[in-house]
């Protein structure tokens, strides 16, 4: 061997030696990350158990953000140990090769790959973001499908009547607290059951239950997930166990209509706590139960909401490909602070912050994006919907109508720039469509009306017992679903319950007061008058009967005083994802 051949080959050694680090770098930043999420996430049993309820939503709230810290860990080892300042393209096109084949036979492979996103595009510009350098794409579909334990037991009623086997699924979730009434409930279970015609043509022996081996907990609630297999169907469900901190443990309820258990799986709900180590399959058999849920949906749901942002860019690019439509303003009445576009095709819309805000609008930027991050890492309670934030996001700039290009140049100039036939935004949050309430409304039957009203107080009252004051209740700054659920998505004016001071609002009693054009008592900031909800939110008189029938109290500080009062005390209402008349009546 030749001395230069020795020399080539060493450096060949060394580069490939230097590759393998820093992949191997990378890789244990996720394992760390993996190792930390599920011991908090393990914990969940015990503190439902223990309704340590604070604790739980402080749980919630601390895991959030448990990705970027570890990301930010990753990036600092990287830094120190390799000295990184500017990008070498066949040494981190190396980095990728060997990456990927160290995701062989991984549990998380899909999750390592988004880990590896989020370094490698804190280290270098926008440009490098493509397939060479990062996961646009995953580079192992369906991945470890066959290769991971079964996520999920099945019980076959050949075996044991269905009753038992309902028993047998209860004592398999290993619970250390017992159910007093389950007798009563079980017969309460087959009764749901029963009901069902799907399950009316069957015989017993030929039909099985599939249990997922992993209790999911949000809150004050424990859930059991499921399917009933017949010959020529499958029927999902959902069992609801609660907590009663006097009586044990409790079957509260069985959801079997698709349309309920999406709403459990919702995205202006928190993101669950479920100790399972084969995250994909789990998102494959929840697919499966409730199939128009999009995996972005899924993984957010279950507490890798960073892989929910993963997969839904990568859906959204497909469509993109996939359809010609052009961006637009979104309908609505324009916001003070964020400017609002979508695609009509496709079901989300995209809000960016302006530059200048109206002057009745007192607040910052940075106040802004700290709101969007209370809402975020807050109990959203089915009443806040769940946001995207991304950054240099690029679009395809002939995608924009004419109209939505200079709408977006004149309120937000300093976050949007050109390259080539790209425009490039900042910074932006993405979030789902829904009908702006006030919109919504104003093409609604009387009992839609009806309906949507109960829903508007509602949302107001299960957000204040989330300890959270709305600020602008105005109906434009709510949304309707396809569900028909009401659900608040405007978060500039938010605080904490205990940050407002609400008074009863001084009755006039002088001529001058009373035809006065400004207010003519003391307003400091921070008050609030319960009564003038009725003024501005419920100007329309038939939306304000209907409001009225059931939600007068919330025209009342006492009310408000109240909750602000419980908050206070640490009492936490119950705030569960199914309506009252789904709960069983043993």
């Amino acid at each position: 061997m030749t001395k230069s051949t020795f020399s080539a080959n060493h450096q060949t050694q060394s580069q490939q030696a230097i590759v393998h680090a820093i992949a191997k770098t990378i890789l244990n930043g996720f394992a760390r990350h993996i190792y930390l999420f599920s011991e908090l996430t393990r914990s969940a049993k015990i503190r439902f158990e223990q309704c340590q309820w604070q604790e739980i939503q402080d749980a919630a709230r601390e895991r959030t953000d448990y990705f970027d810290k570890r990301v930010e860990e990753t990036l600092e080892t990287l830094k120190n140990d390799f000295d990184i300042h500017q990008l070498n393209e066949s040494l981190w096109k190396a980095v990728k090769h060997c990456y990927i084949k160290l995701l062989q036979q991984h549990p998380q492979a899909e999750l390592a790959e988004s880990f590896y996103n989020s370094v490698f595009c804190h280290l270098f510009e926008r440009k490098y973001y493509h397939n060479d350098f990062i996961f646009v794409e995953s580079s192992q579909a369906e991945i470890n499908s066959g290769n991971h334990p079964a996520i999920y037991s099945r019980y076959h009623l050949a075996e044991q009547s269905l009753r038992s086997t309902i028993k047998t699924i209860i004592h398999h979730a290993d619970f250390t607290l017992d159910f007093p009434n389950l007798a009563s409930e079980i017969s309460a279970i087959l009764r749901v059951f029963r009901q069902r015609p799907s399950l009316a043509n069957y015989q017993v022996a030929d039909i099985s239950i599939d249990i997922l081996n992993f209790t999911f907990y949000r809150n004050k609630g424990a859930y059991l997930i499921g399917r009933v297999v017949t010959p020529g169907s499958e029927l999902p469900f959902i069992v609801a166990i609660v907590h009663n901190e006097q009586q044990g443990l409790h079957i509260d309820a069985v959801l079997t209509e698709q349309e309920n258990m999406a709403v459990v799986f919702g995205f202006a709900r928190s993101y669950f706590f479920v100790d399972c180590l084969y995250p994909q399959a789990l998102v494959n058999f929840l697919r499966a139960l409730i199939p128009h849920k999009t995996r972005a949906d899924l993984y957010s749901a279950i507490g890798f909401h960073k892989q929910g942002k993963t997969q839904f860019y990568r859906d959204f690019l497909h469509h993109l490909a996939d359809s010609d439509d052009q961006f637009v303003l979104a309908q609505g009445i324009k916001g003070m602070v964020m400017s609002v576009f979508t695609l009509p095709s496709y079901p989300y819309v995209f809000k960016i912050i302006k530059d200048k805000f109206a002057p009745s609008k007192r607040i910052t930027k940075n106040d802004v994006k700290a709101k969007y991050r209370l809402v975020k890492l807050h109990d959203r309670v089915g009443r806040m919907a769940d946001t995207m934030e991304y950054s240099e996001v690029a679009f395809p700039k002939n995608r924009f109508s004419p109209e939505l290009l200079d709408e977006l140049l004149a309120v937000a100039p300093s976050i949007i720039r050109f390259e080539q036939e790209l425009i490039i935004i900042e910074h932006l949050y993405i979030e789902r469509r829904m009908t702006p309430l006030n919109l919504y409304l104003a093409q609604a039957d009387q009992q839609q009306i009806n309906d949507a009203m109960f829903g508007y107080g509602e949302a107001i009252k299960q957000l204040i017992a989330a300890n959270i004051f709305p600020g602008d209740m105005l109906l434009k700054n709510f949304g309707v679903t396809r569900h028909g659920r009401v659900i608040f998505y405007d978060y500039d004016e938010i605080s904490y319950m205990n940050e407002v001071n609400f008074r009863i609002k001084p009755e006039p009693v002088t001529e001058e007061q009373i035809y006065a054009a400004e207010p003519w008592y003391n307003v400091e900031p921070g008050d609030m008058f319960p009564e003038e909800l009725a003024t501005f939110a419920l100007a329309n008189p038939q939306y304000r009967q209907a409001f009225l029938i059931h939600h007068e109290d919330l025209l009342k500080a006492s009310y408000w005083q109240e909750r602000q009062k419980n908050i206070t005390n640490g009492v936490f209402e119950d705030v569960f994802p199914y309506p009252s008349r789904l709960k069983l009546q043993p």
